[in-house]
């Protein structure tokens, strides 16, 4: 079998539920059948292992090329709605994971930030949190919301002594839990385990598709509409809608380098759209009202 062009299609191969290929460029095709040629008179020098790794690479590398960034899902939002994440919180008994699922969905951090909070990175005084950003590389500091700061100063202290253990992390790794590294805070796969757990208990996994990865030896892998990254969707589509759809400053929020970025992951739906039409006419601002009076008795 040639490596490079599987029965599954080597770089270019589609997959059977999701297209995911549009029209490619004739340049690229002169430009693919040349290197495929390259790497055909290498591949026999090269160990399985060294040529596995190769192909999965340039399949990466090809995809990027051939896949718009916008929209990221179509239509699906997969992002947690406001009744999905009461639901989710509700089931969360642990106070650990509450709060580390709880920065994410406040500040709209990433699970490999999330686990990293240290209390370093904490301005008691002034209540800002010192973000090292996965993607860009940069520092970063957003305000914490003074509720999650509560609970995290109350956290703080009924965990003094493992947080000292752990050199500050927030989140640290509990007695006989198994990781991959020597790190005294939490595994980031560990955290969306315990995130699949509590969807599970919830009931709100959902699968919507398949993958078929880019290895041959690897099966068809199921795609979760809701993960520890629903989290930070819901963080950033509620900024959004908090500042009017600012995009420059929802764009911030996001630690974004480009604003282009943020509009992946702002959902829109039926459902937001008449809402807004509700708030246009100060319908909502009303109910709201009633509410508050009729719950002051």
């Amino acid at each position: 079998m040639d490596f490079f062009t599987s029965e599954r299609g080597g770089f270019g191969y589609r997959n059977s539920k999701r297209k995911t290929f549009g029209r490619t460029p004739p340049e690229f095709l002169v430009r693919y059948e040349k290197v495929k040629q390259e790497l055909e008179i290498l591949a026999p020098r090269l160990s399985k292992q060294k040529l596995a790794n190769l192909r999965a690479v340039l399949v990466k590398e090809i995809n990027k090329f051939r896949n718009p960034r916008i929209p990221k899902y179509g239509s699906l939002n997969k992002g947690f709605s406001e009744q999905e994440i009461q639901k989710f919180f509700r089931v969360i008994g642990n106070p650990k994971f509450r709060l580390l699922f709880s920065y994410q969905s406040q500040l709209g951090l990433r699970i490999g930030e999330a686990v990293r909070i240290n209390v370093k990175d904490i301005n008691f005084e002034s209540r800002e949190i010192t973000l090292r950003t996965e993607k860009a590389k940069t520092l970063d500091t957003l305000l914490i919301p003074a509720d999650l700061f509560k609970q995290t100063v109350g956290y703080i202290r009924q965990h003094s002594n493992e947080i000292e253990n752990a050199s500050g992390y927030l989140f640290f790794k509990d007695e006989g839990t198994f990781t991959r590294n020597d790190a005294k805070h939490l595994d980031a796969n560990y955290a969306r385990n315990r995130f699949k757990h509590y969807i599970e208990e919830s009931g709100l996994d959902e699968v919507y598709d398949s993958s078929e990865e880019a290895l041959t030896d690897r099966r068809p892998r199921k795609l979760h509409r809701l993960t520890t990254h629903s989290l930070r969707h819901y963080a950033i589509t509620q900024f959004a809608e908090q500042t009017n759809g600012n995009i420059f400053l929802t764009s911030k929020f996001a630690r974004h380098a480009k604003p282009d970025n943020t509009m992946t992951y702002i959902s829109t739906n039926k459902k937001d759209l008449y809402e807004s039409i509700d708030c246009a006419f100060s319908i909502n601002q009303m109910k709201n009202l009633k509410n508050r009076i009729n719950a002051m008795g």
